[in-house]
């Protein structure tokens, strides 16, 4: 499908933006320090690996397999770990605009979709540093295109390489399985509900958890993965060991410096800050270099009305019985990337999770601004433009934060609106 030539161009200068002075930390970036350790031993062993011992490792391996492949082309250097990252981040850009073109069908709300998520700071933030969370997003996201074109079984492959990145794709899967059963349903009964019945067990269960399994392919072939030898039966040993991830998810209640409490994601109450020093060299006495997982505030801010209103506009619909598809799908995504981690309050969680709904938020912000268009004819324009300017404006100035420029202390300083956020 074209979307036109608007979202390649914002693609193509985010992804230089991304590139840009990729490898400037040369150490690792937070939770780097797993996940490249990770891709190195997978590269060089295909399993996870302490030394000479088997390691407990509490993520599948396909994240670390993708950040083992910029390694592979570009070295084993801070370029090379994110290059991935930065590449899947930019495509995300082109992948929301085919999504908001596919549901809103206008050219300008496809090139302002795209807009919107080149200038996230979150969404930056994560394409220039090797974690997890931006490989799952790029997955659900596709996943998500390939759902609505109603490609069911390429959706499900997709989910399948989502939970293979992270486990919480499962709530997208067990989301969109609701919603084909439903569409099943609702199309089909008697003898004729049975083939489209098998179809969707096939498309959101086995074909997910065929890839899923497919991507410890490293652990079954190798005698060093962790709890490798717990069974003569090696399906009895990779049970127990996804027991035992399970039991580390369920029970990480640590405390953290930079944990946060979902209720406080959207606004962006407790950013994540993923790297800081103070080093010489900005001209000034005290200087600051800081890499923060903070989404642009006042898109998030904006994207939290756009959220609470179509949250409003969907449940009018459903008690209306009529349905926008526009609406189902970002109050299916939000539902499935945000709502869970509400029930794991104990659990040690991080606000820079919420990249994974980011683009939802987004069609969310879309949506609304397409009534505002629709609405509000020329002054409606005006609106949208300026609202847009100011999301521009306030990207580039925390921009330093997101690309880990060295300022001065003032400058950082003037920069934290919030206690909440040092």
């Amino acid at each position: 499908m074209v979307v036109g030539i608007a979202p390649v161009l914002i693609a193509l200068l985010s992804f230089i933006l991304r590139l840009s002075d990729l490898g400037r930390v040369k150490g690792f970036i937070f939770d780097e320090v797993y996940y490249v350790d990770g891709a190195r031993d997978l590269l060089k062993y295909g399993v996870e690996v302490a030394g000479s011992k088997p390691e407990f490792i509490v993520h599948p391996p396909l994240g670390k397999w993708l950040i083992g492949l910029g390694i592979q082309v570009f070295g084993d250097t801070g370029f090379g770990w994110r290059f991935t990252t930065a590449l899947i981040g930019s495509l995300m850009i082109l992948l929301i605009a085919l999504i908001a073109h596919r549901l809103f069908r206008n050219a300008v709300l496809t090139g302002l979709a795209s807009g919107l998520m080149a200038i996230d700071g979150l969404a930056l933030v994560h394409s220039r540093t090797a974690l997890l969370d931006n490989f799952l997003t790029f997955f659900v996201l596709l996943s998500s295109y390939l759902f609505l074109t109603k490609r069911y079984w390429w959706t499900g492959i997709v989910l399948g390489l989502a939970l293979a990145t992270k486990w919480s794709a499962l709530y997208f899967i067990i989301a969109f399985a609701a919603i084909g059963f439903y569409r099943a349903f609702t199309h089909y009964s008697g003898k004729n509900l049975i083939k489209p019945t098998l179809a969707r067990i096939g498309q959101f269960g086995a074909v997910p958890l065929l890839v899923y399994i497919t991507s410890w392919t490293g652990w079954f072939l190798s005698n060093r993965g962790w709890n490798r030898d717990y069974s003569s039966n090696v399906i009895s040993s990779i049970i127990y060991y996804h027991q035992q991830m399970l039991d580390f998810h369920t029970g990480l209640t640590e405390k953290h410096v930079y944990q946060a409490n979902p209720w406080s994601w959207l606004v962006m109450g407790r950013p994540t800050s993923f790297y800081y020093e103070s080093p010489k060299g900005c001209g000034a006495d005290s200087c600051s270099q800081e890499i923060l997982a903070l989404g642009t505030p006042l898109l998030w801010w904006l994207g939290t009305i756009a959220i609470v209103v179509v949250f409003g506009l969907w449940a009018r619909s459903i008690a209306k019985h009529r349905l926008d598809p526009a609406l189902t799908v970002i109050v299916t995504g939000i539902t499935a990337g945000y709502l869970p981690w509400f029930f794991f309050q104990e659990r040690t969680v991080f606000s820079f999770y919420a990249i994974v709904f980011e683009p939802f938020l987004i069609l969310a912000l879309i949506y609304c601004t397409r009534s505002i268009l629709t609405n509000y004819g020329r002054l409606g324009e005006v609106v949208v433009a300026g609202v847009y300017i100011v999301l521009f404006f306030n990207f580039l100035y925390f921009l330093p934060l997101y690309m880990g420029d060295l300022i001065t202390y003032d400058a950082w300083r003037a920069r934290m609106w919030f206690e909440s956020w040092i």
